[in-house]
């Protein structure tokens, strides 16, 4: 037994070296869970991608998939995940998670057995109490597929008896649609944020140019700007301000991004005070190349390696804490919306607020704009 165990420890310490070896193209904050959970065939199937060059954000979102679907596995059949997957276990899967809260209240073994549930929370996999979103079920399902074609298999994800139980479980599950962040983060809210941030300390400075960039340079996603490097900066001329002065002025070169085609270059532009913001984080950080904003330990030394996405996320709140705001009403992704909402309050023409943005669907930019029109039009406001 102690031979077994042995050999176990072994396992798990090698597929966390694996995992660790692929951090800088996939941060992952939770390594030694997932070694745990991830068998040596899905670790190698995320190196084999990394080395693909898939992107990221993708590799993040499958890596999460992969490891919640295995503890799942483990905790409903006592198995690892079985490839291809059996159609019943797909269709147990769409039962565990999309399910009527009316009727779990007189039948307890509707929807996720509690040992399951119980499973998922004590491993840190399952947070949310309820009934899963429907778009994440498909999302997970759709990785899942994803994962066995990339396996050299088929499954049965297209089957009629799947769809219809996604189809008659997602009427049974209504859900309103909630934004990734509650409120938008409007200039206003952004002013409360910056006012957080001194003049002198590393983490201020570094902090005020996260707001300041995501926020003028579009609404950048966190990942985005997690993954910003120096490379990708390029000053350019100055712009003359509304009282002629100079601005400072620069290109960012995203690359290729969630919303672009394969091989295209997608550029944003940085002008003004958020410029100057980062400059000085960029000074008083001494950072000439590689990513431009990192960790800070307690001591006040500056990593060499580049945030993770979610410490950008952190970072938001913690400012909206320090500003006396609502923390659960704000997170990274309401700079990108708020970005869009101030547009359309000032009046910016909606496909140049996109240029900047690099929103590809004018539906869902447009929706920010829509919502601000219709919060201040003569229609809400029939009641003085």
């Amino acid at each position: 037994m102690d031979i077994l165990a042995a050999n176990t420890a072994d396992a798990i310490a090698r597929r966390a070296e694996t995992l660790d070896t692929i951090a800088a193209v996939l941060p992952i904050d939770r390594r030694d869970k997932l070694a745990e959970i991830l068998t040596d065939q899905d670790v190698e199937t995320l190196r084999h991608l990394v080395n693909e060059g898939m992107g990221a954000n993708t590799l993040r979102a499958l890596t999460s998939d992969l490891g919640y679907l295995e503890a799942w596995a483990l905790a409903a059949t006592e198995n690892p995940l079985p490839w291809p997957a059996p159609e019943a276990l797909l269709l147990k899967f769409v039962a565990h998670h999309l399910w009527d809260p009316a009727r779990r209240e007189n039948d307890p073994e509707h929807g996720m057995p509690g040992d399951v549930d119980q499973a998922l929370r004590s491993g840190g996999f399952l947070r949310t109490s309820g009934p899963h979103a429907p778009d994440t079920v498909r999302r997970r399902l759709a990785n899942w597929s994803t994962l066995t074609k990339w396996r050299g298999l088929d499954g049965a994800f297209s089957s009629p008896a799947l769809r219809s139980a996604l189809r008659l479980a997602v009427r049974a599950v209504p859900r309103l649609r909630r934004r990734k962040s509650a409120k938008a983060v409007t200039s206003d809210v952004l002013a409360k944020l910056l006012a957080t941030c001194g003049e002198h300390s590393l983490r201020d400075l570094r902090d005020r140019a996260i707001l300041m960039v995501a926020f003028g340079s579009g609404g950048r996603r966190r990942s985005e700007v997690a993954g910003l490097r120096k490379e990708q900066l390029t000053i350019e001329p100055p712009i003359a301000g509304e009282d002629g002065s100079p601005l400072p002025s620069l290109s960012i070169h995203l690359g290729r991004t969630k919303n672009s085609g394969a091989g295209q270059d997608e550029i944003v532009y940085l002008t003004g005070r958020p410029v100057e913001a980062l400059n000085a984080w960029l000074a008083a950080a001494k950072i000439g190349s590689g990513s431009v904003f990192r960790a800070i330990d307690r001591w006040g030394n500056v990593s060499r390696r580049g945030l993770d996405p979610k410490a950008v996320n952190d970072i938001v709140k913690q400012r909206v804490k320090m500003a006396g705001l609502e923390v659960g009403e704000f997170s990274a992704h309401g700079l990108r919306s708020g970005y869009l909402t101030e547009a359309a309050n000032r009046g910016i023409p909606l496909p140049e607020a996109m240029e900047q943005s690099r929103h590809r669907s004018v539906q869902q930019a447009s929706s920010y704009y829509n919502s601000a029109a219709r919060r201040s039009g003569r229609a809400a406001r029939l009641i003085p």
